[in-house]
């Protein structure tokens, strides 16, 4: 079996949870307690995934790593191994600080060369706007989450570089996707749930730029910007439960755990009824697609066994 590049979303999601849930649970000790029960074992489960992942995918062979990185519809996907990799990295910080640092350093350098291979195929023109596909996000404006788990290691320095290159990409990028939504052709309904990474952007270039440079009010309007595009989305999405399932269901993940971040990091802020509300529903939200996706995730791997 070829591992499916979309697979590195899975670690994206899981770790990106447990994350999030420890966010929330720093925004109010007071109303909400994550316990610990809760929030590792997503950062744990995160990082066994990576580590069964990688060995898996390596074994494709040279020639179906290069379709990876060679096709449009693949490519931008092929970030989320740097970018699952620098959040497990956030995730065992506490415990493996040195290991988490050196493995926070390979996703930045990874994600920094896929990030150059990728605006060489950009700009070298011949893609068709039908190419450009969501998960070119990931590649792309992948950056903006290497600042979470840089901050809590101590690389603000390294994370404000990332930050700043995806932050730039982010606007175009969006705005040809949005492009590509009005006058391309439709995404299969297979790879529908990839329009959920729309949210990314707002979400953490909100969450992370003011934890990268506090006093910038003006990004909040990000936040509410994710908010109204995340309930176009579900409702764009309703009918998923035809859609045939497969590793694009990741992408329902990961985009609801950088939601629910920007969410917790809002309310902290913000200390009203209302935002603390919003930010336990949309880490609820966040939870329930994640467990969905895994126990169906495990309940296909389980058939295909049998």
């Amino acid at each position: 079996m070829k591992l499916h590049v979309g697979f590195f979303g899975a670690v994206m999601g899981l770790a990106g949870l447990g994350l999030t849930a420890r966010a929330a649970a720093s925004v109010w000790p007071g109303v909400f307690k994550a316990p610990a029960y809760f929030t590792e074992p997503w950062v744990l489960l995160g990082a066994a995934t990576l580590a069964v992942l990688i060995p898996l995918y390596l074994m494709k062979g040279l020639a179906s790593l290069k379709e990876d990185f060679t096709n449009p519809m693949l490519m931008g996907f092929c970030g989320a191994l740097p970018v699952g990799m620098s959040l497990v990295a956030g995730g065992l910080g506490p415990y493996l600080p040195a290991f988490s640092q050196g493995l926070w350093w390979v996703a930045f350098a990874l994600l920094t060369a896929c990030q150059v291979w990728a605006l060489i195929r950009l700009l070298s023109g011949g893609l068709a706007i039908g190419d450009i596909n969501p998960g070119w996000l990931i590649i792309l404006v992948g950056g903006i989450v290497l600042p979470g788990p840089g901050l809590s290691l101590g690389l603000g320095d390294a994370a404000r570089f990332s930050f700043g290159i995806s932050a730039t990409i982010a606007p175009i990028l969006m705005a040809l996707l949005f492009y590509r939504a009005i006058t391309g052709p439709a995404l299969a309904e297979a790879a529908r749930p990839t329009w959920f990474i729309l949210l990314v952007p707002p979400s953490l270039v909100y969450a992370n730029g003011l934890a990268l440079f506090p006093g910038v009010i003006f990004l909040e309007n990000l936040f509410y910007c994710a908010l109204v595009l995340a309930v176009a989305l579900l409702v764009v999405s309703r009918g998923l439960s035809r859609w045939p399932f497969g590793p694009a269901w990741w992408a329902f993940t990961f985009p609801l755990d950088a939601l629910a971040y920007a969410a917790a990091r809002h309310a902290q802020d913000h200390p009203a009824a209302l935002w603390m509300w919003i930010s336990g529903a949309a880490l609820l939200l966040a939870t329930f697609f994640v467990a969905l996706v895994l126990v169906r995730n495990a309940l296909h791997l389980f058939s295909k066994r049998l």
